[in-house]
């Protein structure tokens, strides 16, 4: 007898069932909306892209966690391969940027300048499976390229607290630092400049880890003890601390750039904000992505407790090494999944709709004409309309459509018009509407 083919999707992905489906196309219709409205054009990319490019040292601990795609046909030798080079040559994407780089480089003479993208796709990365955290999801990003002031990180993050908002998250507090700062900051403490990369990994764990963990991360991965102790002690006077008192006790001139481009963002973001969020810095922020060179910054909301909802910064130097010439490019990315969570156990969340209705008809009894331009009718209306047969036991049919999410139903009445009914519990409750 056959085995029987698998019904589970793979480790570490899921099935998206329609309510979750309906309500993750009502949030990505309300961020693109604003997005739409400062600017912002859409792009797509591929799934796919040549591993040379995934692995080329800007994708940070990721790199790690690329799916990677077997060489077809003749390119793929098994028998004659040394290394894993020799059978893949493809991988999944595991975030956008890296890609919209490659377009980028690809499409640049066809494109505006400067380049406002906005991306939605799917990304994968094989990172051991646990709850909220998945190999395949779902990121929203907007990126400027072209633009070397920071009036770009201050669009994009107008623009991001606007989509927030607009989704109904409250109490959004964005934390903003600056690699260039940081990189000081692990100069002072006497980091070998070759191992700030491996500092900084570690410094990106800030608010998962104690001191004490902090600490023997970076010995264990050899790093000094004067260097690491020094950090610590740097680190558990500055946060939480102003702008002007990190600067003052770097006393690096190096850096003046990073506090001059945070000044102007935070006083013009401050300003704009007008009480909506709140924008700090944060000199514990690091972000884990080794692209970025210059303004970081990440957001959080008192919807979501355990960690931050959209993050980015600036990556300058990532085009320039496909293009050969500098290109400015600063992004800002959305955790979509964690925000589509946060919105499925609100009550009244995105993506609910008050005016979904069955339409209801007896088969075989009614002329189908009749129904098909009643239901017509309602939906030049704005109402979201299913047919549905109808069966022998109303009230138990009536009980699994409010199950499924209708808020009503309606029939055919003797004029050829549409009767609507509403659930009683919902809050449209008219009865016996004609249209």
């Amino acid at each position: 007898m056959a085995s029987r083919l698998p019904t589970e999707p793979p480790r570490g992905m899921r099935d998206i069932l329609p309510a979750e489906a309906e309500l993750r196309d009502a949030a990505a219709e309300t961020i693109l909306a604003v997005y739409r409205r400062h600017g912002f054009r859409r792009i797509e990319t591929p799934a796919l892209e040549s591993l040379s490019l995934l692995t080329g040292g800007g994708g940070g601990e990721n790199e790690k966690l690329i799916f990677k795609v077997l060489k077809r046909g003749d390119k793929l030798d098994v028998a004659a391969a040394v290394t894993e080079a020799d059978l893949a040559d493809l991988g999944l994407r595991f975030d956008l940027t890296v890609p919209l780089a490659r377009y980028y480089a690809q499409n640049h003479a066809k494109l505006p300048d400067p380049l406002r993208a906005v991306q939605l796709g799917p990304v994968w990365r094989a990172e051991r499976p646990q709850r909220g955290r998945y190999r395949q999801f779902t990121q929203c990003d907007i990126d400027i390229l072209g633009v070397a002031s920071e009036i770009a990180e201050i669009e994009l993050i107008l623009a991001t607290t606007e989509a927030l908002g607009a989704l109904g998250l409250e109490g959004l507090t964005v934390r903003i630092n600056d690699r260039r700062l940081l990189t000081a900051m692990a100069a002072w403490c006497g980091f070998a400049p070759e191992r700030h990369g491996s500092v900084f990994i570690t410094l990106d764990k800030w608010d998962k880890l104690s001191p004490e963990e902090i600490r023997r991360e970076l010995a264990e991965a050899g790093h000094p003890a004067p260097a690491i102790a020094r950090m610590l002690d740097l680190y558990a006077t500055a946060a939480p601390a102003s702008l002007s008192a990190v600067q003052r006790q770097l006393g690096n001139p190096t850096a003046e750039g990073a506090f001059a481009a945070l000044e102007r963002i935070l006083g013009a973001v401050g300003a704009a904000a007008a009480g909506r969020f709140r924008i700090d810095f944060d000199p514990t922020l690091v972000r884990g992505m080794g692209y970025y060179t210059g303004p970081i910054f990440e957001i959080r909301s008192s919807s979501f407790a355990a960690g931050s909802i959209a993050g980015g910064g600036r990556y300058d130097g990532m085009i320039g090494r496909m293009l050969g010439r500098a290109v400015p490019a600063t992004g800002f990315s959305i955790g979509f999944e964690r925000v589509v969570d946060i919105l499925g156990r609100a009550e009244g969340g995105a993506g609910r709709d008050d005016k979904r209705l069955a339409f209801l008809f007896e088969d075989g009894a009614q002329e189908l004409g009749g129904v098909l331009r009643a239901a017509q009718a309602l939906r030049g209306q704005g109402y979201l309309v299913a047919l549905e047969r109808q069966t022998r036991s109303p009230g138990a049919q009536r009980a699994a459509l409010e199950k499924q999410g209708y808020h009503g139903v309606a029939t055919v009445g003797p004029d050829g018009r549409a009767d609507v009914h509403w659930f009683a519990d919902r809050a449209l409750r008219r009865s016996g509407s004609r249209t």
